[in-house]
C-alpha cells in the first residue's frame, strides 16, 4: 500500500519543519513507497519559502504553491489530484493530527472492506461552542446531503486514491472534499485517534468562515433549501386558505365585519415572506450556476517544487503503471530522507 500524504498549508511556517520531520520518521518506518505533498494555499507569510526548502532538503517531499488563497478544501483537491500512490492521507498543518497516528488509519484500510477511514478524536479538539457548531454542521450534512458517515467526518482521513475519479469533473470555487468522497463510495469507517493541542497560532476557521462553509455545502450540493421553500409556500397558502374560509363562514352566518388592518397586514406579511424567501433561495442557485458558467477554477498552481515536480497521474491503474517511489531500491532507513 503506497501512501501520499496531502497537507494544505496556511500560515504554518513555524510548524511545517517539525511536522515534516515527524512524518519522515513515521513513513520511513512503514515498508511502503510514500510521498508528502505540501499545498501552500496562498499563505501571506513565509510558508511557501519553508515548504520550498523542505522539498529541496527532504527526499519524497513535494511543494505546490497556489496562486492565491482558495480555501482548505480547494487546496485538498489540488493535492489529491497530484497524488501518485494508492492511498491518500490528509491532515492539518498545525500538528493537531499527530503523524504517529497515520498507521492506525492505514491499518483500517487493509483489505477491501473500507475505501475511506476518518480519524475520530478520543477527546474534543476544540472548545464547547466550536464542538457544538461542528456537530450541528455534521448532522445537517447527514440529513440534507445524504452523507451517511457525516458524524465521523474529520480533516484527518485516509482513502484510496482511485476515489478521486468519482469527482474528476468537480469544478468551481465551492468545494467540499467530504461530499465529493461520498459520491464515490459508501464503504466508510472511522477509527479512534489521539489528537494534540494546536502548536502555534489560532484556527483559521472563524465562526464566519464556518457559517460560510456550511452554506456552501448546503447550497452547493443539496436541493433541500429549494424543497424547504416549496414547503414554506405550501404552508403559507394553507394558512391563507384557512383565513379565507373563516371570512366566508362569518359572511355566510351574517356575522360580517369590515376587514381589519391586522388581518390584511398578517396575510400580506405571510405571503410576502414566503415569496421573498423563495426568490432568495432561487437567486442563490442561479448565482451559483452563473458562477460555474464563468469558468472560475477550483484552484490554480503557481509553481511546483520537489522530487518529480510535474503534476500527478490522471488516474491510478491496477498494474505497474504507478510511478516508482522516490528512493526505491534503497535501504528502508534511507527512504524518505
Amino acid at each position: 500500500m503506497s501512501v501520499s500524504v496531502v497537507i494544505p498549508c496556511y500560515r504554518s511556517a513555524r510548524t511545517l519543519p517539525a511536522l515534516v520531520t515527524r512524518l519522515a520518521d513515521v513513513l520511513r518506518g512503514l515498508p511502503v513507497p510514500h510521498e508528502v505533498i505540501l499545498v501552500v494555499d496562498g499563505s501571506p507569510d513565509d510558508t511557501w519559502q519553508t515548504a520550498l526548502e523542505l522539498s529541496r532538503r527532504v527526499e519524497g517531499v513535494r511543494a505546490i504553491h497556489l496562486s492565491r488563497n482558495y480555501g482548505q478544501h480547494n487546496a485538498l483537491v489540488a493535492g489529491v489530484r497530484e497524488a501518485r500512490f494508492e492511498v491518500v492521507v490528509t491532515m492539518d498543518d498545525d500538528l493537531q493530527h499527530p503523524p504517529e497516528q497515520i498507521p492506525l488509519l492505514l491499518a483500517a484500510l487493509e483489505g477491501d472492506r473500507l475505501d475511506l477511514v476518518y480519524g475520530v478524536p478520543h477527546d474534543e479538539e476544540h472548545g464547547v461552542l466550536r464542538s457544538l457548531a461542528s456537530r450541528a454542521v455534521k448532522a445537517g450534512m447527514a440529513a440534507t446531503l445524504g452523507v451517511r458517515a457525516a458524524r465521523s467526518i474529520s480533516a484527518f482521513r485516509a482513502f484510496r486514491t482511485r476515489l478521486r475519479d468519482g469527482f474528476a469533473e468537480l469544478s468551481g470555487p465551492h468545494v467540499s472534499i467530504d461530499v465529493a468522497l461520498s459520491w464515490a463510495t459508501t464503504k466508510v469507517g472511522s477509527v479512534g485517534v489521539r489528537m494534540s493541542a494546536r502548536q502555534d497560532g489560532r484556527s483559521n476557521y472563524t465562526p464566519r468562515l464556518l457559517v460560510r462553509h456550511t452554506m456552501n455545502m448546503l447550497l452547493g450540493y443539496s436541493t433541500a433549501p429549494l424543497r424547504a421553500a416549496s414547503y414554506l409556500g405550501f404552508l403559507s397558502g394553507l394558512v391563507g386558505l384557512l383565513l379565507g374560509c373563516a371570512v366566508l363562514w362569518r359572511f355566510a352566518t351574517g356575522d360580517t365585519t369590515v376587514a381589519g388592518f391586522t388581518t390584511i397586514a398578517s396575510m400580506v406579511a405571510i405571503f410576502s415572506s414566503a415569496q421573498l424567501i423563495s426568490i432568495g433561495v432561487l437567486g442563490e442557485y442561479v448565482g451559483r450556476v452563473h458562477g460555474g458558467g464563468m469558468g472560475r477554477p477550483v484552484y490554480l498552481v503557481r509553481e511546483r517544487a520537489g522530487a518529480s515536480a510535474g503534476p500527478g497521474l490522471p488516474r491510478l491503474s491496477d498494474g505497474p503503471a504507478v510511478p516508482a517511489p522516490v528512493g526505491a531500491g534503497t535501504a528502508p532507513e534511507e527512504r524518505g530522507r
